[in-house]
C-alpha cells in the first residue's frame, strides 16, 4: 500500500531558482513512495514536474532599485496571490527557493496562517554580505536552509539563523560543464588569443558593461596582432547585443544560446565578465577572468552598505583572493586589457589563478547530487515536524 499523496508548496522566483526546484522535486518522487503533488509558483523545470504556476514567473526576474520601485504595486499582489493559494491549499511542507524578496515575504504570510507547516529555503541568502540581522530573523519562518555555497552553514551559525546544510551546487554536476571541464583539460594554449567577453544577462548590464568592453577590446587589438573575441548571449538580449556592438572598430563574434556559451568556454584562453554566476562557471570549467561590474546611482549607495571582501564567489569559496574584481570607478579598459594579456598566457597570474580553481572545485564537491541531498532533507525536516525528532 503506498503512502499518503505529499503535497509541496514550491515558490521559485528565477530560471536558476525553478532548475533547482526541478532536480529536488524529481529526487523527491524517486525517495517518497507516494505521489508527490505541487502548488505555487515556477517555471518549465517545476512544470516537467507536474506544476501549474499560479503566474508567469518571469515577472519576477527583475534587477535595480529602480526597477523594483515601478514594479512594487503588482510584485505585491503577487505576494498576496502566492500566500493565499498556499494557505487554501494546506500543503504538507513549503519550499521557498532563492529571490527572497519575493518567497521570503510569501512564507511569512504562510506561516503565520499554518504555523504547523514546515518552511525549507534552498539557496541561502547573502546574509553574510549584508543585513547580516537577518539571519535571526529567519527563525520565525525558516525552519532548514539549503546552501548551495560551502561556506554558508558556518556563517549562518555565527549569525545566529536556522539550521543550515550545503547539499551541493547543481553546477558541479551538470553535464555540459563537465563535458566543457574535460576539454579544456586536454587542450593548450593557443597561439592565436580568444578573449571571451560576457556583460551579463540582463539590458542594465549589458548596456553599463559593453562600453568598457569596447575600449579593453581596442586597446588588446593595438596590443597583440593575433587575437579573437567571442561574445556569449542569451536569444532575449540578441538584438541588444548586436546593436550595441554594431559599430565596433574590433567586432566580436556573437554566440547565442547554451550550447553556444559552453563551446565558447571551451575555446576561451581568459575572460572579461559581468560580475555573477558566470564567474563561478569560468572557475569550475577553468577559465581565468577578470570580473567587472558598474550599477545604478542608487546602487552605489547601497554598495557602500556591503560587508563582504568581495563579490566573486570563487574568492568566497577559497577564502582568498583568486581573481581580481574591477567595479564602478575602477573598472578601467587598459586594465582589463592588460589582465587579459596576461591572463591569456602562461605566466605565474594565470597558473596562480588555475590553482585557486583547483581549491574551489574540491571545497564544492559532494557525497551525492545536490537535488537528492536537498529532497532528503525536505523529508526529514517533515519527519521532524510530524514526530518532534529527526
Amino acid at each position: 500500500m503506498s503512502a499518503a499523496a505529499l503535497k509541496l508548496a514550491v515558490v521559485a522566483g528565477e530560471v536558476s531558482g525553478d532548475l533547482l526546484g526541478g532536480d529536488l522535486v524529481a529526487a523527491l518522487k524517486r525517495r517518497y513512495e507516494g505521489p508527490v503533488e505541487l502548488v505555487g509558483v515556477g517555471g518549465e523545470a517545476l512544470e516537467a514536474q507536474g506544476l501549474q504556476s499560479l503566474f508567469d514567473y518571469s515577472e519576477l526576474s527583475i534587477m535595480g532599485f529602480i526597477q523594483v520601485i515601478k514594479r512594487l504595486p503588482k510584485l505585491l499582489a503577487r505576494i498576496r496571490q502566492t500566500a493565499e493559494a498556499i494557505i487554501a491549499a494546506k500543503p504538507d511542507v513549503l519550499l521557498i527557493i532563492d529571490s527572497p524578496d519575493f518567497t521570503h515575504r510569501v512564507a511569512k504570510r504562510v506561516r503565520k496562517a499554518l504555523p504547523d507547516v514546515p518552511i525549507v529555503d534552498y539557496v541561502c541568502p547573502s546574509v553574510w554580505a549584508w543585513k547580516e540581522y537577518r539571519a535571526q530573523k529567519m527563525l520565525a519562518y525558516v525552519d532548514h536552509v539549503l546552501a548551495v555555497l560551502p561556506f554558508e552553514p558556518a556563517a549562518m551559525e555565527r549569525l545566529g539563523g536556522p539550521a543550515t546544510t550545503y547539499v551541493g551546487h547543481r553546477l558541479t554536476v551538470d553535464a555540459d560543464l563537465l563535458e566543457t571541464r574535460r576539454q579544456r583539460a586536454a587542450r593548450g594554449l593557443d597561439t592565436q588569443k580568444t578573449i571571451l567577453l560576457l556583460p551579463g544577462s540582463r539590458a542594465s548590464e549589458i548596456r553599463q558593461l559593453l562600453p568598457v568592453f569596447e575600449q579593453a577590446t581596442n586597446e588588446l587589438s593595438r596590443r597583440n596582432k593575433d587575437i579573437r573575441f567571442l561574445l556569449p548571449t542569451v536569444p532575449r538580449q540578441e538584438a541588444l547585443v548586436r546593436s550595441l556592438v554594431a559599430n565596433w572598430q574590433v567586432k566580436p563574434d556573437i554566440v547565442v544560446g547554451q550550447a553556444a556559451k559552453w563551446s565558447a568556454f571551451a575555446q576561451g584562453e581568459a575572460a572579461m565578465a559581468a560580475s555573477g554566476t558566470v564567474i563561478l562557471e569560468l572557475g569550475l570549467v577553468g577559465v581565468p577572468v577578470v570580473s567587472t561590474y558598474k550599477t545604478e546611482w542608487l546602487a552605489k549607495f547601497v554598495l557602500s552598505r556591503i560587508k563582504i571582501w568581495t563579490a566573486a564567489l570563487p574568492n568566497l569559496i577559497a577564502d582568498y583572493a583568486v581573481l581580481p574584481e574591477l567595479i564602478n570607478d575602477v573598472l578601467r579598459p587598459g586594465m582589463l586589457a592588460r589582465y587579459m594579456e596576461r591572463l591569456s598566457n602562461e605566466t605565474p597570474e594565470r597558473a596562480a589563478m588555475l590553482a585557486g580553481y583547483d581549491l574551489v572545485w574540491e571545497r564544492m564537491q559532494t557525497e551525492e547530487p545536490p537535488g537528492d541531498k536537498a529532497a532528503q532533507i525536505v523529508l526529514d525536516v517533515l519527519a521532524h515536524k510530524k514526530t518532534g525528532h529527526l
